[in-house]
């Protein structure tokens, strides 16, 4: 379908094309993969997170290009199941977006003790497939190339991209971003110059806001919320997000280089603590004691600005943290909660209660 105008939606039937008219229209389009130029797909040597999950042979040696969330979790599966991996990064260190410090640590966990080879600071300039699939890897800096690998499959994990092409958009007068975003206001309205479009609204990945389903959940209720009548908006900082390794990656909020920014640019100081996994009685019982949990937070309130946690079931320990940064909930007062012992959420209790120390 596309939008033929105010109020209005084309549709193919197998009667022709429909035009319905609606009094609202919630536009929620996904994503794609994004495919960096030069690389060529197949869809069999060469492919993307989506093909990967439909793949029907397991390869020997696997080249991943990008070292996010999904290329973490393939190099985890992958090497689970027998195969050597080369993960290539444009940027200067693995793991870029993540917080510094569990990236530090998911590199000696996920990525030293395994079959990983790691390449940073190259761009995979030239991705041919066939048997072998070829790969030229250029500097990153001088764009010269240094090195051409090999290898018997490749995986472009390199992000995705808004599928926001031939939906219609002119017939509304909205134009996307030089990204293919839709741009929304604090309701999900869609804005064109500036200004909310009357019943249309956009949620998900097509408006560039986190790229994640539970994400996209909640700025649809936001969405119908408003379309109701409630207002309501959306707290994108108390949204968690989660990488499923083994052990799994958790954060909510900001990291400690974003806290420090906005601490400058609004005049406080920050400050972080660390518990260990290694403390936990009930990480020790089950095997899996690797892993820290960092809190992030306003040396004058007490304020949690962000949570990081890796270790085992970090997703799931990560509402309690979402809940705080939602709330705008001080460590002063987290660290007097009680959490039932032995349980994997005491390692946040003696996070809140080492920074209460600390402040």
């Amino acid at each position: 379908g596309k939008i033929a105008g105010p109020q209005k939606v084309t549709i193919a039937t197998d009667n022709g094309e429909k035009i319905i008219s609606a009094k609202d229209i919630i536009l929620s389009t996904g994503s794609v993969p994004f495919v960096p130029p030069g690389i060529t797909i197949d869809g069999k040597t060469v492919f993307t997170s989506d093909d990967a999950l439909k793949l029907e042979w397991l390869p020997d040696w696997v080249a991943i290009i990008g070292s996010g969330y999904i290329g973490l979790e393939f190099a985890d599966i992958y090497t689970a199941l027998g195969s050597e991996i080369t993960m290539i990064e444009a940027l200067d260190q693995l793991m870029p977006t993540f917080d510094p410090d569990i990236a530090k640590l998911a590199t000696r966990v996920l990525i030293n003790p395994r079959d990983i080879e790691t390449k940073t600071g190259m761009l995979a300039i030239k991705v041919t497939p066939g048997s072998p699939v070829v790969i030229e890897l250029a500097d990153a800096k001088t764009k010269e190339v240094v090195d051409v690998l090999e290898v018997d499959a490749c995986l472009v994990a390199t992000g995705r991209i808004p599928a926001t092409k031939d939906i219609g958009l002119d017939a509304v007068s909205v134009a996307t971003n030089r990204r293919g975003f839709i741009a929304v206001d604090e309701t999900m309205a869609v804005l064109s110059e500036g200004e909310p479009v009357p019943h249309l609204w956009a949620i998900g990945d097509a408006t560039g806001e986190m790229m994640l389903a539970h994400a996209a959940s909640a700025q649809g209720i936001t969405a119908v919320e408003n379309i109701c009548g409630r207002h309501r908006t959306v707290d994108y900082r108390s949204i968690p997000a989660a990488a499923f390794t083994h052990p799994e990656i958790s954060y909510v909020g900001l990291t400690e280089p974003q806290a420090k920014e906005l601490a400058a640019e609004e005049g406080f100081e920050v400050a972080s603590v660390r518990s260990y996994f290694k403390g936990n009685s009930k990480a020790i019982a089950e095997g899996e004691a690797d892993g820290i949990a960092k809190v992030i937070y306003r040396k004058d309130t007490g304020e949690v600005l962000g949570v990081h946690i890796l270790g085992i079931h970090a997703s799931d320990l990560i509402h309690e943290a979402s809940a705080a940064v939602a709330n705008r909930q001080s460590v002063n007062t987290l660290g007097y909660l009680v959490h039932a012992h032995p349980t994997l959420s005491e390692v946040l209790d003696e996070a809140y209660k080492r920074a209460m120390t600390i402040g």
